[in-house]
């Protein structure tokens, strides 16, 4: 975690600057590549600076993956909000559409860091974001009657996780197309039927990615 957190606009300017370059050299070399004599001149700050705010490189990380986990946090919170009131069917459609447009955002950086959390020194917010997300699926699942919620969830995080970033890591830009695949999937594990509609066709209640 980090060492302090910056007051000052000046300071809050070289964190952010820091914060940035550590993003672009994970997603060009991935953490092998990740050095703070490397992310201090790409951010344009003395290594000096850095360890102000960062002890290690890990520390770095550390404080990008707590920036995507509070963001899968918005993003599954704000999709928990419009499945209120709806079927199963429905409610699995806007949820895989949530997670898609979370790992699509950045593709690369976000598969580097879902790996890299496995041995990272996560902070207390990280840890809790994550049983958050967690917790909020398993009551979405328990609600709908589904057996042994908490299971199902970590199975279908696992299982649309994979398939999201396979898909994102081959170029797939057809992001409806994936979560087509991926709710066919989802639906497969909770057998569920799905919607007879014409062919390839789901749910009205679907949003849209754009």
């Amino acid at each position: 975690m980090p060492r302090k957190t910056p007051l000052q606009s000046r300071s809050r300017a070289s964190y952010e600057a820091i914060v940035t370059a550590a993003a672009q050299v994970l997603e060009h070399g991935g953490m092998a590549a990740l050095t703070t004599n490397l992310v201090a001149e790409r951010a344009g700050v003395s290594i000096g600076s850095l360890y102000q705010y960062f002890p290690n490189k890990d520390a770095i990380a550390a404080e990008l993956v707590r920036r995507q986990m509070a963001q899968m946090r918005e993003d599954i919170a704000d999709a928990m909000r419009r499945c209120d009131g709806k079927d199963l069917q429905a409610t699995v459609w806007i949820i895989l559409k949530a997670s898609i447009r979370h790992h699509a955002r950045a593709p690369k950086l976000s598969r580097i860091l879902e790996e890299a959390e496995k041995t990272l020194p996560l902070d207390g917010e990280t840890r809790q974001s994550k049983a958050l997300v967690h917790a909020q699926l398993t009551e979405v699942l328990s609600n709908h009657y589904v057996p042994e919620p908490e299971t199902a969830a970590t199975d279908l995080s696992g299982m649309t996780a994979g398939m999201v970033h396979a898909a994102l890591a081959a170029g797939e830009t057809d992001t409806d197309a994936l979560a087509e695949r991926a709710y066919r999937a989802v639906c497969g594990y909770l057998d569920l039927p799905l919607p007879k509609r014409d062919a390839d066709e789901l749910p009205d209640q679907s949003p849209s990615l754009a």
